[in-house]
Formats: structure tokens, sequence, C-alpha cells
């Protein structure tokens, strides 16, 4: 995949492997470059880290019991493709 080829889909499908830094050197350095002329990707990557940060402070006490009882729910069904 050259920068030409990365489009916005494969950044957000890669996203997560960027910010945990698990990502090849090569494929970060496409990453970036992509980034450098996407404004809609930066702001995605922007609100990832937010996210990110953000969730990182949560408690299981912050959260009702039907909200923990759905996620759980989600978790346990989400098979991968």
């Amino acid at each position: 995949m050259s920068v030409e080829d990365l489009t916005c889909q494969e950044l957000v499908e890669v996203v997560t492997e960027y910010l945990e830094g698990a990502m090849p050197a090569e494929q970060r350095m496409r990453f970036e470059e992509h980034l450098a002329y996407c404004s809609w990707c930066q702001t995605y990557l922007a609100q990832m880290r937010e996210t990110v940060e953000v969730t990182g402070m949560l408690r299981e006490d912050d959260l009702s019991a039907e909200a923990r009882d759905a996620l759980l729910r989600v978790f346990r069904d989400w098979k991968e493709p």
C-alpha cells in the first residue's frame, strides 16, 4: 500500500494499531503522510485520542448497571470478521 493507496477507510481500520504503537514503521510512515494532507483523518485521530483518554478515566462505578450490562452483552456477542 503506497501513500496514494491509503484511503480514509483504511486509516480508520488501523487507527488502534497506530495509537497502541504496534504499527510497523513503513505503515506508520504512510499513515502519518496521509494525516499530513487529510483534515478529516486528523480530526478523527484527535477524537480517537480523546476517547481513549476519557474512557481510560472511567471506573466500573461510573457506569449504571444497565450501561455495564449492555457493554458486557456487546463484547460477549462480538465476533471477529
